[in-house]
């Protein structure tokens, strides 16, 4: 937040801008790699900046975004939040998210989930919305110049007649989505942090997930019971 409070005195050079923003990501990292290691030492780590980091103990790691939604926080755009997944190693060899915490600093807000305890946002508990009307329902998407998937995915969604936003932070609009802010979102050409902690809490509030994570076509659609079968079948289509 001292950081961000900052960035209003950048704006007069688009180089300083990115690498204040690209500091301010690097010591949120660095910060919760530290205090993480004290509190588990032994656990690895999958982080945003760093990559990989083992540890003596391989069937356990946490997974980091320490700023997702980068580019709001370049322009002083107050939606962006650090996320954090807590992910043991399965007998297939695969990572399963046990705990998953995404705090959003500007608005003070913790949204936290564990595996089969539910999903609180300061302590209350949370749950998906309840909407079952295409025309009033709210979802969560995003653009990608590089992908035609994020355009395809954007075309059906409105052929539905949904209201359709791009907030520019996808872990955050995961949290939103399992507070019933909005009724669902879908993402695609995602990275493995910008999700671990929002699918986890999407599920622990109720909501119904669909995914295909091959990479020529990943896609990740998460949404309340009411309306997920009929828009997952049309996005199974891509």
């Amino acid at each position: 937040m001292r950081d961000f409070g900052e960035l209003d005195k950048l704006q007069v050079s688009r180089k300083s801008i990115a690498n204040f923003a690209t500091n301010a990501d690097k010591k949120s990292e660095k910060i919760l790699h530290q205090e993480l290691s004290k509190a588990r030492p032994g656990f690895s780590f999958l982080m945003e900046e760093s990559g990989e980091v083992a540890g003596s103990d391989p069937t356990q790691r946490f997974v980091i975004d320490p700023i997702d939604g980068t580019h709001n926080f370049m322009h002083a755009i107050p939606y962006f939040c650090v996320a954090i997944a807590y992910e043991k190693r399965l007998n297939n060899g695969t990572f399963e998210t046990q705990a998953g915490v995404i705090f959003d600093p500007v608005h003070n807000e913790l949204f936290c989930a564990e595996l089969y305890q539910g999903a609180t946002l300061n302590d209350q508990r949370l749950a998906v919305s309840g909407r079952t009307e295409m025309d009033s329902c709210m979802i969560a998407s995003m653009i990608s110049h590089s992908s035609t998937h994020a355009a395809r995915v954007n075309e059906i969604l409105s052929a539905h007649h949904v209201s359709i936003r791009a907030s520019g932070s996808t872990a955050l609009d995961l949290a939103y989505i399992a507070a019933g802010r909005y009724d669902g979102g879908c993402f695609v050409s995602y990275k493995h942090w910008d999700i671990a902690a929002g699918r986890l809490l999407v599920r622990e509030a109720g909501g119904k997930i669909t995914s295909r994570e091959d990479e020529a076509n990943k896609l990740l659609f998460l949404s309340n019971p009411h309306i997920h079968a009929k828009l997952a079948s049309a996005l199974a289509a891509m």
